[in-house]
């Protein structure tokens, strides 16, 4: 691969950065549309199987790097960031189309704890999940090493936990 300029890199990570901050932005628009007379019901367990894909996928990728497998770790990862897209596409439709779900279970606050950390995390992980692709994308290895082992374990909660949210509110969809 010919050698990017730093540059380059630097206007890359600004693009990263402005992608970082337009995503969550338009997923809050997009909440505030309503679309009437669709039944989108049969999403939210797909999502939530997406996440529990994306977190078994982020497990293989994290053992195909043990083990060496410099290819089959870069197509898990690929494939982990599809599914991320895929499960943000379904979420927002979903909440696009449907009324919100209130909690009424017993265990409310720590309902509650997961669900605003995964948010958080969720808005935190997408500009970690960019940079340590650009830096493996650029053959940036070390960077690449040291951002990952900020980025999995984040990436990773949030997918776990987009899981547990689903299975403790599921009860309560209409």
């Amino acid at each position: 691969m010919e050698k990017i300029s730093d540059k380059k890199i630097k206007q890359l990570k600004i693009g990263i950065w402005a992608l970082s901050i337009v995503i969550p932005v338009v997923v809050a628009v997009l909440f505030g549309v309503k679309l009437e007379g669709y039944d989108t019901s049969f999403l939210p367990p797909i999502y939530a199987s997406i996440n529990a894909v994306t977190a078994i996928i982020l497990i293989l990728a994290l053992i195909a790097i043990k083990k060496k497998n410099q290819q089959l770790h870069q197509r898990l990862m690929q494939l982990a960031i599809v599914c991320s897209l895929m499960f943000l596409v379904g979420y927002v439709v979903y909440h696009m189309t449907s009324d919100p779900t209130k909690y009424e279970g017993e265990a409310a606050l720590l309902y509650f704890m997961l669900l605003i950390s995964h948010i958080i995390l969720s808005i935190t992980v997408i500009p970690l999940v960019l940079v340590t692709y650009l830096y493996a994308y650029l053959g940036e290895f070390q960077r690449h090493r040291k951002l990952a082992k900020v980025t999995f374990p984040v990436w990773l909660y949030v997918a776990v936990s987009g899981v547990i949210v689903y299975v403790m509110i599921s009860p309560y969809y209409g």
